[in-house]
């Protein structure tokens, strides 16, 4: 196996492995190292949703980003299918947050028109339904007594999250690209003569290029080469059912009937550190909220319930950087890489083929939460 490569990515989950995926589209000779199954992995218990409504409220730089990313994923997914030759089980027919009583109902409309005005270069995409507007939509949608309404966001979709990860790897060795399983990098070394060399256990690689993007396992890395960025873990547990005849129409924050049937109800935000165990307390909150939303889940069956670890930086942002010590090292880090695939295996990877950073990431930067601190 050849040594030497161009641009040696850290981190195969559904953030390194869209930009490997998009940097060995533009001729460049790619290495994904992965580390063993037992990592932290968030993409593990994925929900699955490509969101745009809401996302970025209060953070307008970000609210763009994900416009950005939705807007072209269906171009994206089209191509990664042909790629790969795999279904990604990708629709794009509008997503719904349910709001349970008026009182969450008035409180959406208002955080929805808040986020709108603060991108108003962007068209609205979202709108508000109220109860008997939504049942009219929506006919064979037996809703509970407790659902006010809804907001609908037009560009919201889903994808089968588990597909998308194995797409991108599929589609990314097609192209001629290396990935090396059980290979978590322990050592980032600039050399000399420029470049770096990238250890792996006993395992040694060089390329001109790195790209950080090992989830919670970015810190040890950035700190290698004076990325010193803020992480922290959240829980997310999700229970799955038995499959069932249709019944949610689209995609809902907190609850998605997938392709085959099976209903996703999750999720939630823990802040446990690293414990990745699941709680019967948790599962009745989510089977107790949903029923509200869902009644008709009261004869379904539950199958299964697991947990992941979110990547979550202080204000829930991504994080894109490169190192102020090592020209050439640039980290990738989000909690959103389903939504911002499509951003990441185009500009963004399109970006750093070329050797150069995109001038609407310095939002992203993590030296703002040392300004945030000082103010």
């Amino acid at each position: 196996m050849r040594h030497e490569f161009d641009v040696i990515v850290a981190g195969a989950g559904m953030v390194g492995a869209a930009i490997a995926y998009g940097l060995s589209g533009h001729g460049r000779r790619v290495l994904m190292l992965d580390g063993a199954d037992t990592d932290f992995r968030a993409a593990k218990a994925n929900f699955g949703l490509v969101w745009l409504q809401g996302k970025g409220h209060g953070h307008p730089a970000y609210q763009r980003l994900s416009h950005l990313a939705v807007q072209a994923w269906p171009d994206f997914a089209q191509a990664l299918e042909a790629d790969s030759g795999m279904t990604l089980a990708y629709e794009r027919r509008g997503g719904l947050h349910f709001c349970l009583g008026d009182a969450e109902l008035s409180a959406r409309a208002a955080r929805l028109a808040a986020w709108h005005a603060q991108a108003p270069e962007l068209a609205p995409c979202t709108q508000l339904l109220d109860r008997g507007e939504l049942l009219r939509r929506f006919p064979s949608m037996r809703l509970g007594a407790d659902v006010a309404g809804a907001s609908i966001g037009g560009l919201d979709g889903h994808v089968n999250p588990l597909r998308l990860l194995a797409a991108l790897q599929t589609a990314f060795l097609k192209r001629g690209g290396t990935l090396l399983n059980r290979h978590a990098v322990t050592a980032i070394d600039p050399l000399p003569g420029g470049g770096f060399s990238v250890g792996a256990g006993g395992f040694q690689a060089r390329a001109e290029r790195v790209v950080i993007a090992a989830g919670l396992g970015s810190v040890a890395l950035g700190a290698m080469v004076g990325l010193d960025v803020p992480l922290r873990p959240q829980r997310g547990q999700i229970l799955v059912t038995e499959r069932l005849a249709p019944l949610l129409p689209l995609p809902a924050s907190g609850i998605r009937q997938t392709a085959e049937g099976t209903v996703m109800v999750g999720l939630t935000q823990e802040e446990v550190g690293y414990d990745l165990g699941t709680t019967s307390s948790a599962a009745v909150r989510m089977t107790r909220n949903a029923l509200r939303i869902l009644p008709d889940l009261a004869r379904a069956r539950l199958v299964r319930q697991w947990s992941c670890l979110r990547i979550m930086t202080p204000d829930g942002c991504p994080v894109y950087a490169s190192s102020p010590l090592h020209p050439g090292v640039d980290i990738a880090l989000c909690h959103s890489g389903v939504t911002l695939a499509s951003f990441h295996a185009g500009p963004y990877a399109r970006a750093l083929a070329g050797g150069a950073p995109l001038d609407p990431l310095d939002a992203f930067h993590h030296e703002r939460f040392n300004v945030q601190k000082a103010a």
